[in-house]
């Protein structure tokens, strides 16, 4: 999700004004990132918050105070780019204005993350069983459309851990398990090239 949000307002910028072809193949890709990011948020918020605040006590308040604090700041900051994305995706006007709402919107991301990533996961590592876990991703999988499913997983296996790839598939029917990964990866590679002009675009580690 970083990546793609932090590659995002460039495409955007770089549309033509009025090239509504092109607005349409950018605005659905941005479409899909937010739809990955909302499934990724509304899991925490119905599995993950429940057990730590069950189990973890005042360490646990003040950490999911802070997230979802973090959860309504994402909330608001994307209520200007949902406003702003059908009629640019349409006609491909406005999108300066678009791709500064997009900038907004991955500043809080990445606050949101780094935050995640500092506070959540050691209390999780204490208090949330592996199965538990699993059942995170597998929820977060369930709030996206199954037509973009290997999508959505070669988009993650592009520059994700293999060992957290793995663990997400690992209590999926085996033929699922075996397909999809070889499936995702192709799918990315024609979804990037489409979207991003080449089946290897930038990686998190080289962008600013």
């Amino acid at each position: 999700m970083r990546r793609e949000f932090r590659l995002l307002p460039q495409l955007i910028r770089d549309v033509a004004p009025g090239d509504a072809e092109r607005a349409e193949i950018i605005g659905a890709h941005a479409e899909l990132v937010c739809r990955i990011l909302h499934a990724h948020l509304g899991s925490e918020d119905a599995l993950l918050w429940p057990k730590l605040l069950a189990r973890g006590g005042d360490e646990a308040v003040a950490v999911v105070s802070t997230m979802e604090e973090r959860h309504q700041a994402i909330d608001r900051a994307y209520l200007r780019p949902a406003r702003l994305l059908p009629s640019w995706r349409s006609a491909g006007q406005g999108g300066e204005e678009l791709a500064d709402a997009f900038e907004l919107l991955l500043a809080v991301v990445i606050a949101h993350m780094a935050t995640e990533e500092k506070l959540v996961l050691p209390l999780a590592e204490k208090h949330v069983t592996a199965v538990e876990w699993r059942a995170l991703g597998e929820h977060g999988m369930a709030g996206i459309p199954r037509k973009e499913l290997a999508l959505t997983i070669g988009m993650a296996m592009y520059e994700g851990d293999p060992a957290v790839v793995k663990a997400v598939l690992a209590r999926t029917p085996l033929p699922i398990r075996l397909l999809v990964p070889v499936i995702g990866r192709r799918r990315y590679a024609s979804y990037a090239r489409r979207v991003h002009g080449t089946a290897r675009p930038a990686r998190l580690g080289t962008l600013t």
